[in-house]
């Protein structure tokens, strides 16, 4: 059982203690959940009644909110409390602790190349030439194809699929059911039929990119597929050949880019955006759920939603604006009667 202080707590966040330093906690809670023996963090000052209310024994807060009431447990003030909470969460609860070892129902071709530090769990398949870096966590029934290079302490759940020649960066995290350089949708039209283009190029992933479950990453038709460093994508994310997701980009779940498209770095897309194929997107671009790109998008610091993708005022002022049509037009029937009337009436 891990008991934790709010000295400790404090030491390793860097937070300011407000109340008793040697308060213990043992596990992580919602504020409205947790009870004296839990740690809690409060960013949204929607849920500041729940700061009063909170059992918590120790709760974040930001460094600038000056509770207005009692609050019964151990504040640390922080920059930024949701992070400090995530740090403690990550040193101290995380359940995917690391294990080391190569378990014996493991396939693993003679020439590959392990690091003593790395686990691979049951079941995975380590094909020809496979470089894992040290700390990787490879976990049951991965596969890893001919060629590949894995980064230092990446995290690889279960069921996930690595194509040949594929190359990930260091603390990767792709969740269960991820297949990584499978071919891209590349097919010629031909006399009335389809012909495959082979798909040459590969995948390339660089440091702390984190994958939700059952992501696909395209291989590139020729050269390569990218996946920038920091970039988080959430679960059932298509990506498509040679696309190019630049630095800091997040993707919401069920969003699909097509092939040879570019986007800028620190971009956000909502659930279910679909983005064509062969476009640029300038950088610091936010994007509403459902939004449909189907264009370049040129300037920078642009929040957008709708098909095709808009300002989201302009959006939001279309949608109002449909809403009356219904009205509009009954008023419009009733002044052409009225017109009418008053033409008769002059014959």
């Amino acid at each position: 059982m891990t008991l934790l202080s709010a000295k400790k707590i404090a030491s390793v966040t860097g937070g300011i203690i407000s109340g008793n330093e040697n308060t213990e906690i043992q596990s992580v809670a919602k504020l409205n959940e947790g009870d004296e023996y839990s740690l809690g963090f409060f960013a949204n000052p929607k849920y500041e009644h729940q700061v009063y209310e909170s059992r918590c024994g120790i709760i974040f807060i930001p460094k600038d909110f000056h509770p207005q009431k009692k609050v019964s447990g151990t504040l640390i003030a922080h920059e930024n409390p949701y992070f400090a909470f995530c740090q403690i969460l990550s040193l101290f609860f995380n359940p995917n602790t690391k294990r080391t070892g190569i378990h014996p129902q493991a396939l693993i071709d003679a020439t590959a190349e392990i690091a003593e530090d790395a686990y691979i769990g049951p079941f995975c398949h380590i094909g020809a030439h496979v470089k894992i870096a040290r700390g990787a966590q490879i976990h049951e029934r991965v596969s890893i194809g001919d060629g590949c290079i894995i980064g230092e302490d990446a995290t690889i759940f279960s069921g996930v699929t690595i194509y040949s020649l594929s190359q990930i960066g260091n603390r990767f995290t792709a969740h269960a059911g991820c297949v990584i350089g499978s071919d891209g949708f590349g097919f010629a039209p031909v006399n009335g039929v389809y012909m495959k283009i082979p798909q040459v190029g590969i995948v390339e992933i660089e440091d702390d990119v984190e994958l939700g479950a059952n992501c696909c990453i395209d291989r590139a038709t020729m050269g390569k597929t990218i996946i920038k460093k920091g970039t988080k994508l959430d679960n059932l994310v298509q990506i498509a050949h040679n696309v190019e997701v630049g630095e800091h980009v997040v993707i919401a779940s069920q969003t699909g880019v097509a092939g040879s498209t570019v986007i800028g770095h620190h971009c956000v897309l909502g659930g279910q955006v679909g983005v064509a194929g062969h476009l640029h997107i300038a950088p610091h671009n936010s994007f509403g759920g459902q939004a449909g790109i189907t264009g370049n998008i040129k300037e920078s610091n642009q929040k957008m939603t709708g098909t095709p993708a808009m300002d989201v005022n302009a959006y939001l002022r279309g949608v109002v604006g449909s809403q009356k049509v219904s009205q509009l037009q009954k008023e419009i029937k009733q002044l052409k009667k009225e017109i009418d009337t008053l033409k008769s009436r002059h014959e």
